[in-house]
């Protein structure tokens, strides 16, 4: 299904809705103003296959612009729009747009980036285009994306996903699998879905997320910033039935007090879904005891290669599981890439139902990839991810995986954001470190006490022996923590609000 279906059914119901704003598109307008655009864009020369890079925030006329690259046989290339231009370059340099949608703000660094694309701003020319005749002779074919990976290390990654080449109508439904396995898709008698997606809407998860339910004729709501209450308002607001979130937003809700949380009626919330990065048991369960068992967790990659789920009756047998592998394989490796039996921790590998396991598997093994994690399986084949690759910290020869420190840290009262990670140290090769933000004002001796409460819970090689305490804690918008810009920090920069020396 596409906007010009839904339009002829549904004219009045919402597809687009800003929640903090107010401001939103019924089905009728995205059928209209995405025809108008994708005119704009054969009118202008672009034709099947070039690339629309698109660099805003949150905002309304978000499925517009996506539709109307998808009705026309486009590749749109959704980008972070608070990128500066030395790290647009690189992905300007890979998508080669033909065209550029991008903010008032964010405009003059993709030009310095290097892209002399035909260009619209959303807050100036865009609209008066969208507003347009729309053609009556448009040949309409589904198009494609072009996704880059999160380049916490390194040059983004990019992957694209090529035009399929048939009419938009004739698309299967976004990760069909997937979606019924979340049980986005309708139920017999169910009216479709209507999505609330606070994250960014660039991501991979909240755009193939937003295909999927536009698709099925729902609705998607959204909004500028996440914001812990705003949340909750949105759910009982809109009527909510499904809803995608990152960990660290479930840690925000749960901060609230608990008068402010009994404060809205979440009656048609019927499925909660997480992913992009690992939720502390602890966390996930006291989202299950506040929700009940709505909550359901998915792990893969935007390359699709192969992926997992969980539900929440699942989950609370396996408690800090992602899942049983669907549609696929996983296999967990050595360093040099032998598969390791249940039990055991290494490389986490997904592979495609196609993929032909090979004696050892790597990044050049056909049909297989990973996303960087660490984790084991256990004996009934449920995953546990334990770490990212790389980021095991080795103190006196023995392995500390900073995910077990961040999942015990989080739960601190005093802790709003934590990153757990390894610093040379010239006895043990490295020593733990954590990055602490926070809630509120901290109070004297925070650090201190909050090495003592690890110490008080974990062996003692496992804590950190320094914490810093910080404004914020680095993350990629899917969650993930930023260890390099962590890293980088010079020791004198001003983010470190205070630190613990070494402890005895």
């Amino acid at each position: 299904m596409y906007p010009p279906i839904h339009a002829a059914s549904s004219p009045h119901r919402p597809a687009f809705v800003m929640a903090d704003t107010g401001a939103q598109v019924t089905w009728a307008e995205v059928d209209r103003r995405s025809a108008a655009l994708a005119g704009w864009f054969r009118d202008s020369g672009l034709r099947r296959g070039d690339v629309v890079l698109v660099a805003i925030a949150n905002d309304v006329r978000w499925a517009e612009i996506m539709w109307a690259c998808w009705r026309s046989g486009l590749v749109v290339a959704p980008v972070n729009p608070r990128l500066g231009a030395g790290e647009l370059r690189p992905m300007i340099e890979d998508a080669a747009p033909k065209a550029v949608i991008a903010g008032a703000g964010t405009v003059e660094a993709v030009r310095a980036a290097g892209a002399s694309a035909l260009t619209l701003v959303v807050e100036e020319d865009y609209d008066g285009v969208a507003e347009a005749p729309a053609p009556g002779d448009l040949t309409e074919t589904m198009g494609g994306r072009l996704l880059f990976s999160s380049g916490t290390t390194g040059r983004p990654k990019p992957f694209r996903e090529e035009p399929p080449g048939v009419h938009p109508v004739d698309v299967p439904l976004r990760y069909a699998a997937m979606m019924t396995d979340l049980r986005v898709v309708p139920g017999p008698g169910q009216a479709p879905p209507i999505l609330f997606s606070p994250g960014p809407a660039y991501h991979s998860a909240p755009m193939a997320f937003l295909q999927a339910v536009h698709q099925l004729g729902g609705t998607v709501v959204t909004t500028t910033r996440f914001d812990a209450e705003g949340s909750l308002a949105a759910i009982e607001r809109h009527g909510i039935t499904h809803s995608l979130w990152v960990p660290t937003m479930f840690v925000r809700m749960l901060r609230l007090p608990v008068e402010v949380r009994e404060r809205y009626d979440l009656a048609t919330h019927r499925v909660a879904i997480h992913g992009a990065a690992p939720c502390p048991p602890e966390v996930k369960r006291a989202m299950l005891d506040w929700w009940g068992p709505i909550v359901h967790e998915y792990y893969g990659s935007s390359e699709g290669y192969g992926r997992t789920s969980i539900g929440p009756e699942e989950w609370l047998a396996h408690p800090g599981s992602v899942g049983l592998p669907k549609g696929g394989t996983v296999r967990i490796t050595d360093a040099e890439g032998k598969v390791l039996p249940a039990g055991r921790t290494g490389h986490v590998w997904l592979g495609r139902p196609d993929a032909v396991e090979p004696e050892r598997i790597t990044s050049a093994s056909p049909g297989w990839g990973s996303a960087g994690d660490l984790g084991q399986v256990d004996a009934d084949g449920y995953l546990y991810l334990t770490g990212r690759l790389g980021q095991t910290i080795i103190t006196g020869g023995v392995n500390v995986y900073p995910r077990e420190v961040e999942d015990l840290l989080a739960l601190h009262p005093a802790v709003a954001d934590v990153a757990v990670y390894g610093v040379p140290d010239a006895e043990f090769g490295e020593q733990v470190r954590a990055a602490v933000a926070p809630l509120g004002t901290p109070t004297p001796g925070l650090a201190e006490e909050l090495v003592a409460y690890c110490r008080a819970r974990l062996a003692h090689y496992k804590c950190p022996r320094r914490v810093e305490l910080v404004d914020r804690v680095p993350r990629s918008d899917a969650g993930k923590i930023l260890l390099c810009e962590l890293r980088a920090q010079p020791k004198d920069s001003p983010v470190p609000r205070s630190t613990l020396p070494r402890s005895k």
